[in-house]
């Protein structure tokens, strides 16, 4: 038996976790890719609990860096980077409940070398920015073009081969009346860069306006945690995913399973805020839902909970706050 069909998703889902039809949205039907996340665009597609997605993703660039000889600040034309496809209206979806993201599969598309990583002057997490401001020149500007292949992995120089590890950078649904840069993360998902939202996980978000509105980009084939210089292995793909529909299930902020562990997911500056979000959430979590006293849970995540950094380099910053579904049971 999967752990899937013991899932958040499969117990409570309206399609019950079950695959009932099948989609795609290509680069053709998709059109205009989009750089917000709001409720002020139409559907690219209407669907059903229960459906099947597949979607041909751009890279955070959208394919616009080709060589390594490229300068970004003179390629790329701030704030339309991180394109997004959708957004999907999930029928019956509204404010109250919660739509499940089954993360299925991504895998790479288009000519190699399909993976771009850069430094962007006054953008990473070791440098001076617009908000961190410094007198200091900003670092040269380099761009590496990398193989990327799911068996062989992301192939970083003769000598180092780093494993495919993709995921969603950029998943969410639409906030109920702001319209927000793709770019940054906050309650809604958005730019979370967090590498566990991958393949074998369900991501839970809040429903903030009819049909959910859900937009995904920017996917990575892999990254460390804080994606430090601010950009991962960016690549282009195609990206699966499953969508269901929790009605009555509530709560502020982005929630995440796989096998192994529950997630809370928080984004705020300075970093501790966002820390403090995502373990509040989970010790709240923990206590509606998993019959722990609040107190306790607190005291017990204090020894056996675990910080995910997603990024340190956006407008605002990502922790994932997790506990083994072990300790659950027990």
């Amino acid at each position: 038996m999967s752990w899937l069909e013991g899932s958040i998703m499969a117990r409570r889902g309206v399609a019950k976790g079950e695959e009932r039809s099948v989609h795609s949205i290509t680069e053709a039907t998709q059109g205009k890719y989009h750089y917000v996340y709001g409720p002020y665009v139409s559907p690219v597609l209407t669907v059903k609990p229960g459906a099947v997605i597949s979607v041909e993703t751009h890279d955070a660039f959208e394919g616009k860096i080709t060589s390594e000889s490229d300068k970004p600040s003179e390629i790329l034309n701030f704030p339309y980077l991180n394109p997004q496809n959708g957004p999907i209206f999930v029928e019956g979806a509204e404010k109250g409940d919660v739509i499940a993201i089954r993360i299925k599969e991504i895998r790479p598309r288009g000519p190699q070398p399909a993976g771009t990583t850069c430094l962007i002057p006054e953008f990473g997490g070791l440098v001076g920015t617009g908000d961190t401001a410094m007198l200091n020149p900003p670092l040269p500007e380099r761009v590496k073009k990398v193989e990327v292949d799911p068996v062989k992995g992301v192939k970083w120089s003769d000598k180092i081969t780093i494993p495919y590890e993709p995921f969603i950078g950029t998943l969410g649904v639409s906030p109920e009346i702001e319209a927000i840069t793709s770019l940054q993360p906050d309650y809604y998902g958005g730019n979370m860069d967090l590498p566990d939202v991958a393949p074998d996980s369900v991501v839970y978000f809040p429903v903030n306006t009819k049909g959910g509105y859900v937009y995904l980009g920017d996917c990575h084939a892999a990254q460390g945690d804080g994606e430090l210089c601010g950009v991962a292995i960016e690549h282009p793909t195609v990206t699966t995913v499953h969508l269901d529909l929790i009605k009555g299930w509530s709560f502020k902020w982005p929630r995440l399973e796989n096998e192994r562990f529950i997630m809370t997911i928080g984004s705020g500056r300075p970093l501790e805020d966002a820390a403090r979000i995502a373990y509040r959430e989970l010790t709240r979590w923990m206590a509606a839902d998993y019959g722990f006293d609040e107190l306790d849970a607190y005291m017990l995540l204090t020894q056996a909970g675990r910080a995910r950094l997603g990024n340190m380099v956006d407008p605002k910053y990502t922790i994932g706050a997790s506990i083994l579904k072990t300790y659950l049971t027990a």
